[in-house]
């Protein structure tokens, strides 16, 4: 089975420690699929909610499409994600419990499905962004130091 990476929310890796990790399929619509084919969806700011029994992905971006009719759909619109119900059941007692997000890190290709790779998060606060910011700058300054001295 073929991965084809569609959409990365990079920025959820900075804002949210990710504890663990789901694979979701998506509801679409026709003309969605064909955009996402083209290459415009977006996942920033976006997040999923329990309503109902039922997980929905909210927030997300899948723009028109170019050559579609008035029956285009809607680029903000709600869309349903299909998990079994014991998963849903898990994610609905760690959101109410513990206090947790879950936000898309990656859509991707599965075969001929689109697939959302959720994160089930805690927010960071922002003393742990800055520690995480300088990690980083240490590791790329140790990198270059390295690569000067070879």
């Amino acid at each position: 089975m073929t991965f084809r990476l569609i959409a990365e929310n990079r920025k959820a890796r900075f804002n949210y420690e990710i504890i663990e990790k789901i694979e979701a399929g998506i509801v679409l619509q026709g003309t969605e699929v064909k955009s996402i084919r083209a290459g415009k969806m977006t996942l920033a700011d976006s997040y999923a909610v329990v309503n109902r029994e039922e997980l929905y992905w909210l927030n997300g971006q899948i723009a028109h499409y170019e050559h579609g009719n008035i029956h285009n759909h809607e680029p903000f619109r709600s869309r349903k994600l299909l998990l079994r119900h014991k998963e849903i059941s898990r994610l609905i007692g760690l959101v109410k419990e513990k206090g947790l997000s879950i936000i898309p890190l990656r859509a991707y290709w599965k075969g001929s499905k689109v697939k959302l790779e959720l994160g089930i998060a805690k927010g960071k606060k922002l003393y742990d962004k800055r520690a995480t910011t300088k990690e980083r700058d240490w590791q790329r300054e140790k990198q270059r130091i390295l690569k000067t001295n070879h």
